[in-house]
């Protein structure tokens, strides 16, 4: 039996607009998210050491992406009052539980992810 024979999933009709699948999938569309997520898994971070750890980013949607995760209450923006400023973002437990599934998609990977390189792009390079 397959992992995915064994788990039993509730019907959710047919995707409408509101389906819960939806918007599960919608998390994992913005491709910054999971990453970020990931990033702040050991606690808080700063602004400027998130823009590091997730190579690649731009300051501009790496702000964009903060913002959304904080409205959908992943994040916690927690501002102190020194001089200078001090921002930190950290994950409430939504944002934890929100690790179950990337850890899940992180040990596909490391199953399946080099057969699909391999039929997408040929041979891997040496």
């Amino acid at each position: 039996m397959t992992p995915a024979e064994s788990v039993q999933f509730p019907p959710y009709g047919d995707y409408e607009a509101d389906c819960p699948a939806r918007m599960a999938v919608d998390l994992f569309a913005n491709s910054w998210l999971p990453v970020l997520v990931y990033l702040l898994r050991d606690g808080p971070l700063r602004h400027s050491e998130l823009l590091a750890g997730a190579g690649g980013i731009s300051q501009k949607m790496l702000t964009q992406t903060l913002r959304r995760m904080a409205r959908m209450t992943l994040v916690r923006r927690r501002r102190y009052a020194e001089s200078p400023p001090r921002v930190e973002y950290e994950l409430t437990e939504a944002g934890r539980d929100l690790l179950v599934p990337i850890y899940a998609l992180g040990a596909w990977v490391d199953r399946h992810g080099s057969a699909v390189t391999t039929a997408m792009y040929g041979e891997p390079p040496d």
